[in-house]
């Protein structure tokens, strides 16, 4: 298969505006995610998709390429799907700008899954286990079924502890997914649905039209960067 990898990268994000041009560790935040993604080396080809000028001389300066948006977009997807339009690619990895650990290991599992051909949409979760990270919705998290399929995606703590004795585990949904290209151009086909506009969580617009996710529980990746809070964590991991 032709694989891309596709970087969205908005400037403006509501809860840390410039958070990837923020330095960690004496390099951008998104300069760490595309490097980390081309270094890989299981993409034909690696895009950062951006809104801003800033992004796109930034990437630009260490040898990338760059889509330019044309239009404001909703979420990630949207931008990575118009970028996506004109590529002749069979495999599209979403890689979130904010996700500078990635590795790898687990981006090769999530890929290996699309040797299942039911596969049309696959993503990432590790497990959670503070307190204050299940209840905080900073954290998406995500319940799944037996077979590994995604039943929800909510910030707030799913599955809810009726019952205090009886164990639970808690998954961070992971900002990485995988689609195949029409799954991908069906997505920008849909209207915003009622659980994707409540929750702010843009892959439950594939769960309202019926489209199963595949989850794949990885290791524990690094820290993805919502807040000042989290780029300190990732200092510090770093």
């Amino acid at each position: 298969m032709f694989i891309t990898a596709l970087i969205p990268a908005r400037y403006g994000a509501i809860r840390f505006p410039g958070k990837l041009m923020q330095s960690l560790g004496g390099r951008s935040v998104i300069r760490r995610t595309y490097e980390a993604a081309r270094d890989t080396d299981l993409f034909q080809e690696v895009i950062v998709a951006t809104d801003s000028d800033e992004i796109e001389n930034e990437i630009l300066s260490v040898g990338g390429n760059v889509f330019r948006s044309k239009q404001p977009h909703e979420s990630g997807t949207d931008r990575i799907a118009e970028a996506t339009e004109d590529l002749t690619t069979d495999l599209i990895i979403n890689i979130q700008g904010d996700t500078p650990f990635i590795k790898k290991e687990p981006l090769e599992k999530l890929i290996a899954l699309f040797q299942d051909p039911t596969v049309s949409v696959a993503s990432m979760m590790q497990v959670l286990e503070k307190n204050e990270e299940i209840d905080d919705p900073n954290f998406v998290k995500v319940a799944i079924d037996r077979k590994s399929n995604a039943l929800f995606f909510s910030r707030s703590r799913i599955p809810f502890p009726r019952d205090p004795d009886q164990s639970a585990t808690y998954y961070e949904h992971i900002g990485v997914y995988a689609f195949r290209k029409r799954a991908l151009l069906d997505f920008i086909s849909w209207p915003m649905g009622e659980l994707e506009s409540v929750e702010k969580v843009e892959c439950l617009r594939f769960l309202e039209n019926g489209v199963p996710i595949r989850m794949l529980a990885v290791d524990y990746i690094g820290v993805e960067i919502d807040t000042p809070d989290d780029l300190k964590k990732a200092e510090k991991l770093l």
